[in-house]
């Protein structure tokens, strides 16, 4: 499966449009995530416990959304949108939403 940002494949015509795909993933951060991020937001430098949880559901969503352009014959996803929001009360829910045009190539 190709997977792609951009609306058209180098080298590849599309032969059939097979319609628009979703992957969506909503993941708790949990209470020791936030507790060791707050260390890391008092003395400074990246969060990498909340960098690895961004790209676990990015990897999530993208593959989900593979797997439904797979079921609806696809061969290629093509201009590819990721869309990140926090949800929640406090903000301790992060959704990651990945979207793209599943088609066949000729």
């Amino acid at each position: 499966m190709i997977l792609s940002t951009t609306p058209t494949i180098e080298g590849r015509n599309i032969a059939d449009y097979r319609g628009v795909v979703f992957g969506e993933v909503i993941t708790g951060v949990n209470f020791i995530k936030d507790f060791a991020a707050s260390i890391r937001d008092f003395i400074g430098g990246r969060s990498t416990t909340y960098e690895d949880e961004l790209i676990h559901a990015r990897d999530q969503a993208m593959r989900e959304m593979e797997e439904r352009a797979r079921k609806l014959g696809a061969d290629a996803v093509v201009g590819i949108d990721i869309d990140y929001e926090v949800l929640g009360q406090n903000g301790g829910m992060l959704m990651v939403t990945a979207s793209g045009t599943a088609v066949r190539l000729g």
